[in-house]
């Protein structure tokens, strides 16, 4: 119902139906695949290899609404309230009397809303830790241990900075510096449960699209687009129980949530950032020069784009930095500095994005304060790759 005969769709990148089971026809097609969408109509079994919860397929929340309501009778009474409640139910069914929570928080609303819904679960049987690890925004451990005071938790802050910063060191493969950054926060919780446990879960604000990522599918042939350190890094020595409350969310979900619960409306609409923070938007090593050039041309970023009133208007908004250099000129003299690109997208859910169309004045601005104020920066470039093909983080 109210489905056109040719739609855009985005399909999958990892699984594919190879033969039909009896039973089954074909619904759609493409010009790469047979069977883009089946059905046993006798049973009422429907597949889809494509993906209609994505912003980026025509009539996706039509064709999940025509199947949950027109074909499984399903009354829509879900809201995000009931989500709370379930959710909250869920891990008091999970984590026995007695036993003890640890939750890494990070400032992110992932972590945030994670950590929200297990409290109000298991009260204060949940520790959460708060973990520098030397790749923060600029001035972000203060704005986090703040936000967590007034929601009523005070998280264990650790310094670990020198350890993530040294064992990075020398490191270029991003999918390296990814899992050496995933297992580094498992020792930090594991030195923690020496310290203040024993605890006997990890409680993580995994959402969908990291799932999806990072290649956890049924099928073993699956691509890992990234690893997450929250999906694909955790080491089995770690012998902790995991309650993932927000696996099937969505981000603007977990915003919603989030707003229900009472986190301050600044937090709920801050940028997504990654777990492995800044070093996966430093390409090659990571360095304390290219650390400190990502830090403050990324708040500029920012500034900016809350100065034009459009940081609430885009997904992600961040500065990329590398090895590459270029000439410039600095009163009368040549200097060989730094390239930093600049990533500004629009999405929905994250798993699809545009880069947004910025006004050429606004570009300028961001350009000029970056070489005039970050030292060692002489060229700015802006990204204008949409995901797919490319991905919202460089790296």
């Amino acid at each position: 119902m109210g489905i056109k005969q040719r739609m855009r769709c985005w399909m999958s990148h990892g699984d594919a139906a190879e033969s039909l089971p009896e039973g089954f026809s074909i619904l759609a097609h493409t010009e790469s695949s047979f069977a883009a969408a089946v059905a046993d109509r006798a049973r009422k079994v429907y597949g889809l290899q494509f993906h209609p919860e994505v912003a980026h397929t025509e009539h996706g929340s039509d064709i999940l609404r025509n199947f949950a309501v027109r074909i499984c009778n399903a009354r829509q009474e879900w809201s995000m309230s009931n989500f709370i409640d379930n959710a909250v139910n869920d891990i008091r069914s999970k984590v026995k009397e007695g036993e003890r929570v640890l939750a890494a928080v990070s400032g992110g609303i992932d972590s945030t809303v994670t950590a929200l819904l297990v409290h109000r679960a298991v009260g204060d049987r949940l520790t959460c830790i708060f973990i520098n690890h030397g790749l923060l925004r600029e001035g972000e451990e203060d704005e986090v241990l703040d936000m967590f005071k007034t929601l009523g938790i005070k998280p264990i802050y650790i310094d670990a900075s020198s350890r993530f910063l040294t064992r990075l060191k020398d490191v270029e493969d991003p999918e390296v510096k990814r899992l050496i950054i995933g297992e580094e926060f498992a020792r930090v919780f594991d030195d923690a449960v020496k310290e203040h446990g024993p605890f006997h879960w990890l409680a993580q604000g995994t959402l969908y699209p990291d799932v999806i990522e990072s290649g956890v599918s049924i099928s073993r042939e699956a691509a890992t687009i990234k690893s997450h350190h929250n999906v694909a890094g955790l080491p089995k020595w770690l012998n902790l129980k995991v309650l993932e409350p927000l696996r099937q969310l969505y981000k603007d979900e977990v915003r919603q949530v989030a707003r229900l619960l009472g986190v301050p409306e600044h937090m709920v609409k801050r940028h997504p950032f990654p777990g492995p923070g800044l070093a996966v938007r430093i390409i090659g090593k990571v360095t304390e020069e290219k650390l400190r050039i990502c830090k403050r041309a990324s708040r500029i970023v920012e500034e900016e784009l809350a100065r034009a009133g459009l940081y609430d208007k885009v997904w992600q908004a961040f500065a990329i930095v590398g090895d590459d250099r270029a000439v410039g000129v600095l009163g009368d003299g040549r200097v060989y500095g730094h390239i930093v690109s600049i990533r500004v997208v629009e999405s929905v859910d994250a798993m699809t994005a545009d880069w947004a169309k910025l006004p050429y004045e606004l570009l300028a601005r961001i350009s000029n304060r970056i070489t005039n104020e970050v030292e060692g920066v002489t060229w700015v470039t802006y990204a204008i790759s949409s995901k797919p093909p490319a991905t919202i983080e460089p790296q």
